[in-house]
């Protein structure tokens, strides 16, 4: 009869039951830098546009990210699961603010070329 605690004995399926140490997930530090800098490039409106373009692409790579650790999460480590989530939430934060920067100055210009013609009529 096979000992529950014998740690270092084979298993059925001819492994053995000492797991690998946990390892980051593959891209989470990638994830928390694009989230970092979508918030960083939005404040300005030519750069905005990076700014939600780096947003988007954090996004869609955190989910793929979290949906590896939720496929076998004794493989990753809660730190890189801890630094998608943190991307996550930047990449969120910089394209809302992305957005609102980038709507508000394209209303800016829409007012000064509204107004333009009227300005020539002010001596």
């Amino acid at each position: 009869m096979e000992n529950p605690t014998n740690q270092s004995g084979p298993s059925q399926h001819g492994g053995f039951y000492n797991d690998p140490a946990p390892q980051n997930l593959p891209n989470a530090n990638i994830v928390l830098v694009l989230g970092i800098l979508s918030i960083l490039l939005c404040w300005w409106h030519f750069i905005s546009a990076a700014g939600i373009i780096l947003g988007i692409i954090a996004l869609v790579m955190a989910n793929r990210e979290k949906r590896l650790y939720d496929s076998n999460p004794s493989r990753y480590t809660i730190s890189s699961l801890n630094n998608v989530k943190t991307g996550r939430i930047c990449a969120i934060i910089g394209i809302t603010i992305s957005v609102i920067v980038f709507v508000f100055v394209m209303l800016m210009i829409a007012g000064i070329l509204i107004t333009l013609p009227f300005w020539g009529m002010i001596h």
